[in-house]
């Protein structure tokens, strides 16, 4: 029986549910668009492979057998379970939805959605914010990580640093007073700290002479600097947009590559067409080279 099961046809088996649930072979045809002939047709063979009566055909009507039952209880459950998952998946494909830090979601993703809608205006991208990873199976999670722990095919790039602010150093330097960098010092001690120290040595440069001060989130550290008109030590993906916008400027014509990278979590498990070109987008913003 098992064997015979699987040689069954799907179109006879969805033929049979209609007759079945409507108790006629005319209304099943009008709901699958068949003629009733056909109907009979699908349920015959299917009695055929089966070998047993599915109905007791009356001159006016169908009865199902007890076999019959069985399988229309079977296959209601089954089309039903079905289109309940066909529904759910076309729902979760209409809305793209996306977790990330606060930092990448304030200075990066949200500034620019509205340039995402421009070009891709069938597309809606919700986006949440915060430090903890969101391991929910349809929601895209963009997180900060150590390159050495990340999957080459899950990074979306390599952290570059550099210091950013509004005066020259040597105008800072030339005031007397210890210039303020604003830095971050990480709440998950497992993330390898922003190269702060290479980039001052880079530059001929001492840490004893700044007054470094730090936030355990890059977006605070940008909001101080510019608060204050000081310096902050930042990833150049979150303030490319700022430069733009002569918000903050480089100090230095000269990043330096840091161990951390964006990336999200089994990238390539998303496979429907709408998060595959948000997650390109997403990429090509954020490459070292890539136009704010």
């Amino acid at each position: 029986m098992l064997i015979l099961a699987l040689h069954v046809s799907l179109q006879a088996l969805r033929a049979f549910e209609a007759a079945a649930r409507h108790g006629s072979f005319k209304h099943a045809a009008e709901e699958l668009a068949l003629t009733p002939t056909a109907i009979s047709h699908h349920v015959s063979k299917l009695e055929d492979r089966l070998n047993v009566s599915l109905f007791i055909r009356q001159t006016r009507k169908i009865v199902l057998t007890d076999a019959g039952r069985l399988l229309a209880t079977a296959t209601t459950e089954g089309f039903t379970q079905i289109e309940t998952a066909l529904a759910s998946i076309r729902q979760l494909n209409e809305v793209v939805r996306v977790t990330t830090t606060s930092s990448f979601a304030a200075l990066v993703l949200l500034p620019e959605q509205f340039a995402f809608n421009q070009h891709h205006p069938d597309i809606v991208v919700q986006i949440a914010s915060g430090e903890l990873m969101d391991c929910q199976p349809h929601t895209v999670p963009i997180r900060l990580g150590n390159i050495k722990a990340v999957q080459a095919q899950d990074r979306l790039n390599v952290e570059h640093y550099n210091l950013f602010g509004y005066q020259h150093l040597a105008t800072l330097s030339a005031s007397g007073t210890r210039p303020v960098i604003y830095t971050t010092r990480w709440k998950n001690l497992a993330l390898c700290k922003p190269p702060l120290e290479a980039w001052l040595a880079e530059n001929g440069l001492n840490k004893a002479d700044f007054d470094i001060r730090e936030f355990d989130q890059e977006l605070f550290c940008v909001q101080q600097a510019i608060a204050e008109k000081a310096w902050v030590f930042c990833s150049e993906t979150l303030t490319r947009r700022l430069c733009a916008l002569g918000q903050l400027r480089p100090i230095s014509n000269t990043s330096i590559a840091s161990e951390l990278c964006y990336y999200i979590p089994g990238k390539n498990r998303f496979q429907d067409n709408k998060t595959k070109k948000f997650i390109a987008w997403i990429q090509n913003l954020i490459l070292p080279d890539a136009a704010p």
